[in-house]
């Protein structure tokens, strides 16, 4: 058992001078091809797994992924040792994750191990297997770096989190502070992963509660208060999948899912309640997970009651990202993670790439007094406004919504997902009542709803207005005053088309509840 946190510390907020994020849309980058790949291996107890992602930078996307139930952890308490099976699947695993890589490209490839191989008797010696088999050397992480890199991943996967972190792997669970942009100093790390777990509740569910609450008792104390939990691990987000599917949530990505814990602990006494055969046909519950569930759905609940956050976030990120993130520069960590992603996602698809900055710089006095957090709502959707251009032009409005709902972004909650998505649906001239859009849209409030509706009007005029060239649209301004809206245009910009553009103009003015619009040529 790790050292435990300090009694009475109450943080919500770094002390520590606040870094500003650069939210600039860089379209140099946009078409950049040849970046080497970049891929992580992470030797857990219950599985191993392989992530190939498009390159080392601050939005990590997923190539390639592969995963091997290789369960290390099976045993490890009476033995001390890694099994023979264990032992042989892991290095088979790695061997063909190798081959994989090279088949790839991958330029590099790094393999982290956790509890199972730090513990057991046999962990060096599997680590030089792997190494002699696959050319691949392991880096067996200590309890304090595991909790560190876990809590890292929730650092880069969301916009400057500020909360507990709690990582339930197969053989521990971590516990450490985000704070902003960096890791508290107060970790711990218990034996209480799936597998030990799944062990103790043999003897009895009254008898693993107590167990467990005493373990947490020793390490966490009540003192500690935060208000989020962040949930990191993959019996969680299975969790988080059940629970989505259950209550056909309008939003069913984990990544951001959040539920008060009072929601959360009820419906981990309900999970503890199903026998088996129902518990595996839950929908969305994942035939490899149904054995862990119970002992992931009982230790978040007793971890819960501890700790007594507000809320839980579920979080898709964690280690790997979090070891990624620590691969990058400052300058690359302090990146947007949704301005980074949108760019990664958007400006490729675009038939301009330079033309998502020019629309940033054109939208920017739609809204004064705009906040940066409502800035990089806007430049994140500037990044995407051009996705859907080769499909159908009428089925650009909806595929768009219901795909930006679902795309792999990071850094933002399910309310700033729908508004993204919201904004490219009126980006493509969907209506404001367009079925597709409920009940998603109703994560949004009134004025939420009225700032995507202008945004995508706007952006919607800008692509009519200059055939998505940046000097024209460059050449043009939005001017807003009190009960007006006018378009200012070069003479170029507005024949022949100047009944189109202007009625692209009104629909921006209704979606500003102005009456009175023009388009007037510059001068």
């Amino acid at each position: 058992m790790k050292r435990g946190f300090s009694k009475g510390l109450r943080m919500e907020t770094s002390s520590e001078t606040v870094v500003e994020r650069p939210l600039n849309l860089d379209a140099g980058l946009a078409g950049a091809h040849g970046e080497p790949h970049y891929a992580i291996v992470d030797i857990g107890s219950n599985s191993v797994r392989m992530v190939v992602y498009e390159r080392l930078g601050r939005a990590p996307l997923p190539r390639y992924v592969e995963k091997s139930l290789c369960r290390l952890g099976d045993g490890l308490a009476e033995t001390g040792a890694i099994s023979a099976d264990g032992f042989r699947r892991t290095v088979e695993a790695l061997r063909r994750f190798r081959a994989i890589a090279d088949a790839m490209g991958v330029t590099r490839v790094d393999v982290t191990a956790t509890e199972a191989t730090r513990r057991a008797e046999n962990g060096p010696l599997l680590a030089r297997a792997i190494e002699d088999a696959s050319g691949l050397t392991v880096r067996v992480l200590q309890g304090a770096e595991e909790a560190h890199y876990s809590a890292l991943g929730v650092i880069s996967g969301f916009f400057r989190p500020v909360g507990l972190v709690a990582d339930m792997g197969g053989g521990s669970l971590e516990v450490a502070q985000a704070l902003d942009d960096r890791v508290g100093k107060h970790w711990t790390s218990l034996p209480l992963g799936a597998l030990p777990v799944e062990a103790l509740l043999k003897e009895g569910l009254n008898e693993a509660k107590r167990h467990i609450d005493q373990l947490l008792k020793n390490s966490l104390r009540p003192s500690l208060e935060m208000s989020c939990l962040y949930a990191v691990g993959g019996g969680w987000r299975t969790f988080a999948k059940v629970h989505m599917a259950l209550e056909n949530v309008s939003v069913p990505v984990v990544h951001g899912y959040t539920l008060p814990s009072r929601a959360i602990r009820g419906f981990a006494k309900y999970l503890l309640r199903l026998p088996p055969e129902k518990l595996s046909a839950l929908p969305g519950m994942a035939e490899r997970r149904a054995r862990t569930m119970p002992a992931a759905a009982l230790v978040l609940e007793r971890l819960i009651k501890r700790l007594q956050p507000d809320r839980v976030v579920f979080s898709a990120l964690g280690l790997r990202e979090g070891w990624l993130y620590s691969q990058l520069t400052e300058a690359e960590r302090y990146l947007d993670p949704l301005v980074e992603g949108a760019r990664l996602i958007g400006l490729p698809l675009a038939r301009v790439p330079h033309f998502g900055p020019a629309l940033v710089a054109w939208t920017a006095t739609l809204f004064p007094g705009e906040t940066p957090a409502e800035t990089r709502l806007r430049v994140a959707s500037c990044a995407v406004s051009d996705i859907a251009w080769r499909d159908d032009p009428d089925l650009r409005a909806e595929e768009s919504f219901r795909r930006l709902l679902r795309l792999p972004f990071i850094g933002l909650d399910h309310t700033e997902r729908v508004f993204i998505a919201a904004a490219i649906h009126f980006r493509y001239a969907g209506k404001p009542d367009a079925p597709w859009l409920f009940p998603a849209m109703e994560l949004l409030n009134r004025a939420g709803r009225k700032r995507a509706q202008i945004l995508g009007r706007a952006m919607l005029l800008a692509y009519r207005l200059s055939g998505s060239a940046p000097d024209v649209l460059e050449k043009s301004r939005l001017i807003i005053e009190p009960g007006s809206l006018g378009l200012e245009v070069s003479p170029t910009a507005r024949a022949p088309d100047s009944e189109v553009v202007a009625a692209r103009l009104k629909l921006l003015a209704v979606a500003m509840g102005i009456r009175r619009f023009e388009v007037v040529e510059q001068h």
